[in-house]
């Protein structure tokens, strides 16, 4: 193998975003081992890497160890949308922290450098705006989304521990809301709900008064800022933010997704859920200045891009994967 290429370990590979990684990754010529137990990743999302000759899949759970070989680990491994996160908050919180504790011992063994893919989460319900890596965030320790902020809390502690008492090479981004093809139709995010209902002509549920905001970034753009912190120099572990800082009320996200799919659909208001953050934009300036990224796929491109997958599959292949969505 050319020095450039590496062996890499992509946990929770045939997720959305993990998919996507592995494709490029393969794309790139690496040897590529994507490892996920499909509680709520799709086969078909890695389908078309299967016959590459540098592509690898391991059905196994990060919760339990495993023994393999490698360059590079990235750490995506974990139920990301609320309704999967909250269905089984035990194994949830497993996920993150034992799964990192796996990761890291894989690469304290190997000599690998590991990335933890952490989450805007981290902030909780957050007092400032935008959020710089350095806010320590608002979390309810005891809340339904407990199970995944603190999980991703505490898997950050467990790499900056291993990176100073045993001198492993980390990496920790912290993603914030990502967007794209392969999203489960029924993972509960509120792109992948507006755009189904939307095209399924149903009314668009939106949880309070639809003024709470976010920013969406496109997988793309996600994955490229991913892996130029992999490929970052040594000093610069981390955390860092990636997202995209152009921000959007949940109502605004409605209207688009009306218009581009043309559909009649009508807007469905529900309660609130708890804790659910009124705000959401990353402060990117450390990865602007550290990784030279920035988002370059706006918003409605990227809706577009994904409408059109959206409109590609047969969604009666697709169920919930919990009762929770």
């Amino acid at each position: 193998m050319a020095a450039s290429l590496k062996r890499i370990l992509v946990t929770g590979g045939a997720g959305f975003l993990g998919s996507h990684l592995c494709e490029r990754l393969v794309q790139q010529g690496h040897d590529v081992i994507c490892l996920d137990n499909f509680f709520t990743s799709q086969k078909d999302n890695i389908f078309h890497l299967l016959p590459r000759p540098n592509f690898e899949l391991v059905r196994h759970d990060v919760t339990l160890p495993i023994f393999l070989e490698v360059d590079e680990i990235y750490n995506l491994a974990c139920p990301a949308a609320p309704g999967h996160y909250q269905h089984n908050p035990i194994k949830t919180m497993k996920t993150s922290v034992m799964g990192a504790i796996h990761v890291l011992g894989m690469a304290k063994r190997c000599g690998a450098k590991v990335l933890q893919a952490s989450t805007s989460e981290i902030y909780g319900d957050p007092e400032v705006h935008p959020q710089p890596e350095d806010y320590r965030g608002a979390v309810n320790t005891i809340g339904p989304r407990a199970c995944y902020d603190e999980g991703k809390r505490a898997a950050e502690t467990l790499f900056m521990d291993y990176h100073r008492k045993n001198r492993v090479n980390v990496r920790i981004v912290r993603i914030f809301n990502t967007y794209g093809p392969r999203m489960h139709p029924f993972d509960g995010r509120v792109i992948s709900n507006f755009i189904r209902q939307a095209l399924a002509g149903e009314d668009l549920t939106i949880f309070g008064d639809g003024s709470q905001t976010r920013a969406f970034c496109y997988c793309d753009d996600m994955v490229d800022g991913i892996i130029r912190m992999m490929n970052a120099t040594d000093d610069f572990v981390g955390p860092v933010n990636l997202g995209n800082p152009e921000e959007f009320t949940i109502a605004e996200l409605a209207g688009l997704a009306i218009e581009m799919t043309g559909s009649r659909s009508r807007l469905a208001h529900r309660p609130l859920p708890a804790d659910d953050p009124r705000q959401r934009r990353p402060d990117i300036s450390l990865a602007m200045k550290r990784l030279g990224w920035q988002p370059r796929i706006p918003l409605r491109d990227g809706l577009e891009r994904t409408i059109d997958w959206f409109r590609s599959i047969d969604m009666s292949h697709y169920r919930p994967p919990t009762p929770n969505y």
